[in-house]
Order: structure tokens, then C-alpha cells, then sequence
């Protein structure tokens, strides 16, 4: 009697984790397809939702048989907020440098852009010219607000509005990534799911140690741009003593040898968007990604002075790609390209966005939950 009932319990699990499975790989393909169309589809967006939810359900359920974890992370939303400012204060400044409208200040400060314009008719020039920042929110409003006192000072204050697309957006964009990061440490039966409107919940049936997954969730990918060293090459470096500022790292997928200077010339949280496709001329797997205003004078920067060097793209400790800077790159966007898969171009997409998101994950909860025929006995 004990042993079939034991049978049938192990069944429903296996028939529950199996159903998860699927609709993990489902979710990951309709996510990808979203990725390279890069424009939200409302039909696809609730596909996804109600895949989400059906995984979710299935998971709860898959807890109570097998046990597991469950894991509560939260949206610095204050985070964002800053965020938000300080990219608007480059935008101002950068519009209004370009239109050479005299200004002064142009800070960010508590959550507003503040910049003085003394001259009554340069002020009604950089209100035009600032126009295309104010933007529509989803619901059609205002995503910036603008005071002018009359006295020259200014004030652009994102709206409420604006916030809560953005914090939408971050949130659904950090539930693609964890689900990747899922994917890959072969986690295929969770369940993630929003929670509110700054949270995210997270089941993991059979998972028993919560605190190493917690950590790969509130874990952002860093993505770093670093000079190669040619003063030896990475196998004589490997062979003997490399240089004391420099280190031998590996690239994803061939594993070949780079002797990289252990200074960072630029960080990855200047990238504001990357996305997957495809090279025109080769059609292999490429990476597309794009600097913030401020991301993209440094790029400049970096490649005017080092034209005729090569500098690798680092995520984390392994190299992407390691091209030779021919030109000095000035419009602030970039490729990726290596012995990627488009797996692998997705992955990668994903994880410099994460990298790049504004607001971080904190975790807030976490439980091991026991099975509840064990809670029972």
C-alpha cells in the first residue's frame, strides 16, 4: 500500500515537473521572439503572462508534493528613480549643447532636472528644442512635466505616469532574465512570476537551497571594456609570468586565451539597450547593443585614443569578443560577435541589460517549503 501510493506520488511529480518543462522552453522561445522584434506585441505579451501563470499554478503545485523553495525579490524602484533623473540631465545637456543654447547647471536634484536659461527668448528656444523629451506616457499623458518660474530657472520633472511604465518595463524585463538564468543552471521546472507592482516571486520545486539561487538572481552581469595586452602573447603568458596588470582570461565559447589589462577603460552600465540578430554579411549571431549619451562620449573617447589596439568585450570573466579598433567609434552603438549561437546572442542580450538595469534586486523572503505529506506525517 506505502509502495504504491510512494509510486504514484513520484509520478505526479515527474508528470508535473515534465509540464513545467514545457512550457519553460514555450516561454523562452515566445520571449526570444519578442527579443528580436523588439517591439511589444500586446497579444504576445499576454501569451506570456498566461504561460506564466499556468507555470506558476503548476510549480505551487509541484511544491506541495516534492517541497522546495520560494523566493521573494523586490525592484529598487529608488534606484530607478535616480536613474531616470540623471539620464534626462544628459539628455538636457546634450540637446541644448548640440543646438548651442547658452545654459547653466542642468543638475539632477531630487528627482527633477534643474538648469537655468537667463534669456527669455533662449529659454522659449530650449523648451522647443527639449520638446521631443517630454514624450507620451502609455496612457497617453505627459512623461516629463516642465516648470519655467520666469526668473530663468527651469525645472523638467519626470511624471508619475513615465515612472510607472518604466518600473513595468524593468520588472518585466528582469522576469525574462532571471527565467534565462534559470534556463541555463538547468532549472527548468520554476515558476516566476510578478508580485505587485515592484516584486517578483520565484518557486523552485525540489530546490532546497534557496540562498544559492538568491544570489544568482540579485547577481548583475558585469560587462567590462579592457585594452588587450600585446606586449606578450596569452600563450607565453600562460606559459610563463604575464605582466602584473594584466590577466589571462578565456572566451565563452572557444575557451581561447586573451591576456587582457586588468583595467577597466569603460564599465557596461553606460549600455542602455542590447538586443540579438544576425550580421548582414555573415548571418552568424550577433549581439546589437546601445551607449547612453554620457556611455558614448567615453566610447569615443576610448577609441580615438586607442585606434590600432585591440580591447575586449569582458562579461564577467569571459571574453565575448576582442576586435581591432580600426576608427574611432562615435555613434554610440556596437556589435558583439563570436562563435556565438543564437542561444547564446540571447543569453548575452539579456545579461547586458541586466547588467545595465538601473534599479537591482534585493532579495526580501525567502522559505524552504517542506512537502506537505512530509508536514503532515
Amino acid at each position: 500500500m506505502n509502495l504504491n501510493l510512494r509510486g504514484k506520488t513520484a509520478g505526479l511529480v515527474v508528470a508535473s515537473v515534465l509540464a513545467l518543462i514545457v512550457v519553460s522552453a514555450s516561454l523562452l522561445v515566445l520571449a526570444g521572439a519578442r527579443e528580436s522584434g523588439r517591439d511589444a506585441d500586446p497579444q504576445l505579451e499576454a501569451k506570456l503572462e498566461a504561460m506564466r501563470a499556468a507555470r506558476a499554478t503548476q510549480a505551487e503545485a509541484a511544491l506541495k508534493l516534492q517541497g522546495g523553495s520560494r523566493i521573494l525579490l523586490k525592484l529598487d524602484s529608488e534606484a530607478l528613480r535616480e536613474a531616470i533623473a540623471i539620464g534626462l540631465r544628459d539628455d538636457v545637456r546634450r540637446m541644448l549643447r548640440e543646438e548651442r543654447v547658452p545654459f547653466s547647471g542642468a543638475a539632477a536634484r531630487d528627482g527633477s532636472v534643474e538648469m537655468r536659461v537667463r534669456d527669455a527668448k533662449d529659454r522659449e528656444r530650449a523648451l522647443s528644442k527639449l520638446e521631443p523629451l517630454l514624450g507620451v506616457t502609455q496612457a497617453g499623458g505627459r512623461k516629463v512635466d516642465v516648470a519655467d518660474s520666469g526668473d530663468g530657472l527651469v525645472r523638467l520633472t519626470p511624471t508619475e505616469p513615465d515612472f510607472a511604465d518604466r518600473l513595468r518595463a524593468l520588472r518585466q524585463q528582469s522576469v525574462e532574465v532571471i527565467e534565462q538564468r534559470l534556463a541555463n543552471f538547468g532549472v527548468a521546472a520554476a515558476g516566476v512570476q510578478q508580485d505587485g507592482t515592484d516584486r517578483i516571486r520565484i518557486l523552485l520545486p525540489g530546490v532546497k537551497a534557496p540562498d544559492r539561487f538568491s544570489t544568482l538572481f540579485s547577481k548583475r552581469a558585469r560587462i567590462t571594456f579592457r585594452l588587450v595586452d600585446v606586449s606578450m602573447s596569452a600563450a607565453e603568458a600562460q606559459q610563463g609570468t604575464p605582466p602584473s596588470q594584466s590577466e589571462v582570461l578565456y572566451a565563452l565559447n572557444s575557451k581561447d586565451p586573451y591576456l587582457v589589462s586588468r583595467q577597466v577603460v569603460m564599465e557596461g552600465g553606460e549600455i542602455i539597450d542590447a538586443a540579438p540578430g544576425f550580421d548582414q554579411a555573415t548571418n552568424q549571431p550577433i549581439v546589437s547593443f546601445r551607449f547612453s549619451a554620457n556611455g558614448t562620449r567615453r566610447f569615443a573617447e576610448i577609441t580615438r585614443d586607442n585606434v590600432g589596439r585591440p580591447f575586449a568585450i569582458v562579461l564577467d570573466n569571459e571574453v565575448l569578443s576582442a576586435p581591432v579598433i580600426r576608427e574611432p567609434i562615435l555613434g554610440g552603438s556596437g556589435q558583439i560577435s563570436g562563435n556565438f549561437t543564437l542561444e547564446d546572442a540571447n543569453t548575452i542580450a539579456m545579461l547586458l541589460r541586466s547588467g545595465a538595469l538601473p534599479g537591482r534586486l534585493i532579495v526580501i523572503e525567502q522559505q524552504i517549503v517542506e512537502p506537505e505529506a512530509a508536514a503532515k506525517g
